[in-house]
């Protein structure tokens, strides 16, 4: 069968609660600005069952700022090793999360700290745990030369790092893949952008996963037409599951209708 893109669930958690929220509008102690598209009355569990159910691996659970350890802890034991964990990740605790159930951890603000890449802390977390347990999150934003910037600390601030062939051929010797989120359309609902997809699709050594913008099938054929086999892709707010309008159902079957990741 040929390989195409997969998809990955998500579980963004937000002081306790699954949440989709607005790219760029989580603001570090401040939620005045905050626009959230959809609060979950169900726990993270369970959609962490769901997801076990229907057989996806290699979801993420994000953990959106504090009070959130033991909502992702509980996600981690519906779906042992089915998902990554993201949030607050360094050298010390990574082991901690694999210990709980976490297939691999996602790690940004440790390794660009200040808003530089910081590849001492790289290489501690390559000892903690290896190469095959670390995702490199790479979320970016366009500058105002047009460049794509990884953004960290909740997608609010520019690092120096440009996301380029360069960049993506240094990270890719030292994780599994990487996850990038499209931030300038992360939660929007207003379709894709094209233009950072056919850049990781051409330019990324290892697997990536995409998120941000997906609206319709439509955007879906286009990753599995354009991805090359190399990206894979995460719906949030656009599932019906999330309060949308795509239904989770289907996307969950054309994902299993594929070879496994």
């Amino acid at each position: 069968m040929r390989e195409t893109a997969h998809f990955r669930p998500c579980i963004d958690l937000h002081e306790g609660k699954v949440k989709q929220i607005v790219g760029g509008t989580l603001n570090t102690g401040d939620d005045s600005s905050l626009r959230t598209n959809f609060i979950a009355a169900n726990p993270p569990s369970y959609f962490a069952e769901l997801y076990r159910k229907d057989r996806l691996a290699g979801g993420h659970v994000i953990k959106l700022g504090p009070g959130n350890d033991e909502a992702a802890l509980a996600a981690l034991r519906a779906y042992p090793g089915g998902l990554q964990l993201g949030g607050g990740v360094n050298a010390d605790n990574a082991r901690s999360f694999l210990d709980a159930g976490a297939s691999a951890v996602i790690v940004t603000s440790f390794v660009f700290s200040g808003g530089v890449f910081h590849e001492e802390n790289l290489r501690k977390l390559l000892k903690a745990v290896g190469k095959e347990r670390i995702v490199l999150d790479l979320s970016c934003r366009k500058d105002a030369s047009g460049r794509y910037m990884v953004v960290t600390d909740r997608w609010k601030n520019f690092t120096t790092m440009e996301l380029n062939s360069e960049t993506l051929e240094k990270l890719a010797s030292s994780c599994l893949e990487f996850l990038v989120h499209a931030v300038d359309v992360e939660g929007k609902c207003s379709g894709i952008d094209g233009e950072l997809l056919t850049l990781l699709a051409e330019k990324s050594p290892v697997k990536c996963v995409y998120a941000g913008g997906i609206a319709s099938f439509e955007d879906i054929s286009f990753i599995e037409n354009t991805g090359k086999g190399k990206v894979d892709y995460t719906i949030g707010s656009a599932l019906d599951i999330f309060g949308g309008t795509i239904p989770y159902e289907k996307v969950a079957a054309r994902s299993n209708m594929i070879t496994e990741f």
